[in-house]
């Protein structure tokens, strides 16, 4: 085996060691944090170096090719923004912040893992490393800020996923019972030999339950208001946004395996997106707490970006990675916002923003530039993500689900815009002012410039995006 094809998973591996053993004895909660840091920052070189690396491991069950090195560069850069937005861990108890950064590190291994798996059981494998570590950062919230919803999130957050994880593994054992192998390699062509079989597109659709829950996609979507509100704001950065991306790549493995003629997946995937869409909007719309409206909102953004999946054509699969990315770049920088503002780690409401721009006049920007671009203005990332979307749909023939996608985009505006209305048209009142350190502000220039630039210039990422494709859909590796 090359270790250079195995070589951020090993390093992941190593640091969940050292954070291990920093758990051990008396409480190492700054210790661990620069550990973590470190941790985060080599493994983004690590994921840069390795990145054009090619090959197969573990008995051709795990392939590395630019698909899953892309992505893999992804998650490495949304961990270290999602380490240092949260460095204060506010909401999070000092005894305990050496287990939280081992748990957090765990779940991205695991994700690091999904989207180089290319069996059935090695992919299952690494979603439930991903999710159970998951499972135990919500509850480890200070219950001073969390008032113990973090508990009743905690037992929502695992019910939903147990009962998610034994809808896939059912479905793979159709899959499984059908073909008689768990290599996605080989599952295609025996699939597409049985399409007009019912059981086929059962077992996929059941596969792809415990992916669209990791996305909060309707109507696998319960747990996600809850989970948001009750998680600390650093916990709920990271799962709003990095584990998304492992569940974006696995989906697109998946849908190659649908005949693009079978229209049967086309409607169900267009059925769930409206609802989705519908859902998320509307019900954000009476929200006043900041990250349960963030919820909503993501499960709104997950319709969306099912539009890419259901044209089943490279170019839609291409836009589904971008918006995704876009998705990831906005909603830290709305996560950074709140965790600043927010004084112990509390949950923000939207009326705490009130007077922002007088009292920390970057965050204001930074946080109106983030709920610009979610909603959909020019000429952020939001704008362009679901302009080629539609444009993409639309020219697939479905035009009655661009113009419903169209009315939520509108639906969206107003309470995106409330949240900015608040943060710039109201005075702070008696409100303190923010303090904020070198750090936060490079990190909340770097993310509204990659929001602008990323809405302005998108060839750059469109064409690795595209590259991963082809190289998901190539040869077969040696």
């Amino acid at each position: 085996m090359k270790l250079e094809l195995f070589a951020p998973e090993l390093f992941l591996l190593l640091g969940s060691l050292v954070l291990f053993l920093l758990t051990l004895g008396e409480s190492r909660g700054n210790q661990s944090r620069a550990v973590a840091i470190a941790i985060g920052v080599i493994n983004l070189g690590l994921c840069l170096v390795c990145l054009d690396q090619q090959g197969v491991l573990f008995f051709r069950a795990y392939r590395v090719d630019l698909f899953s090195q892309f992505f893999k560069l992804i998650i490495a850069v949304g961990f270290l923004v999602v380490l240092l937005i949260g460095r204060s861990l506010k909401g999070v108890r000092d005894a305990v912040r050496p287990e939280y950064y081992l748990f957090m590190l765990l779940s991205v291994l695991g994700l690091v893992m999904l989207v180089s798996s290319v069996e059935l059981l090695s992919l299952l494998v690494a979603l439930e490393l991903s999710s159970f570590s998951l499972y135990l950062l919500v509850p480890m919230r200070d219950e001073a800020t969390g008032e113990r919803t973090q508990m009743e999130a905690a037992v929502k957050y695992i019910l939903f996923g147990v009962v998610a994880t034994a809808i896939m593994l059912f479905g793979m054992s159709y899959l499984f019972g059908l073909t008689g192998t768990t290599y996605l390699a080989t599952l295609l062509p025996h699939l597409r030999g049985m399409a007009d079989q019912p059981a086929v597109l059962v077992g996929i659709v059941m596969v792809m339950a415990g992916f669209f829950y990791k996305l909060g996609v309707f109507p696998l979507h319960f747990w996600v208001p809850d989970v948001y509100q009750g998680a600390s704001n650093e916990t709920t950065a990271f799962i709003a946004t990095v584990p998304k991306l492992g569940a974006v790549a696995l989906l697109i493995r998946f849908v190659t395996l649908v005949l693009p003629t079978d229209q049967t997946m086309p409607m169900l995937l267009t059925v769930l997106a409206v609802g989705s869409m519908f859902y998320g909007n509307l019900l954000a719309l009476v929200q006043k707490d900041i990250k349960r409206m963030l919820g909503y909102s993501g499960i709104a953004h997950a319709g969306y970006l099912l539009l890419g999946l259901l044209t089943f054509k490279d170019a839609g699969y291409v836009l589904a990675i971008y918006y995704i990315l876009g998705y990831l770049v906005m909603s830290l920088a709305c996560f950074l916002v709140i965790c600043k503002v927010s004084t112990q780690g509390e949950n923000l409401k939207i009326e705490d923003l009130t007077g922002l721009h007088q009292r920390a006049p970057l965050l204001a920007l930074t946080m109106a530039v983030g709920m610009f671009g979610l909603g959909g203005i020019p000429p952020f990332v939001g704008f362009m993500g679901k302009f080629m979307l539609l444009a993409q749909t639309l020219s697939h023939g479905y035009l009655t689900l661009v113009i419903l996608a169209a009315i939520n985009t509108a639906i969206s505006i107003y309470y995106y815009l409330s949240v900015v209305r608040v943060a710039y048209c109201t005075d702070p009142e008696a409100r303190p002012k923010v303090v904020m350190d070198g750090m936060t502000r490079l990190v909340s220039v770097v993310l509204m410039l990659l929001i602008l630039a990323m809405g302005v210039a998108p060839s750059n990422i469109l064409a690795m995006a595209a590259n991963a494709i082809l190289a998901l859909q190539g040869t077969p590796l040696p």
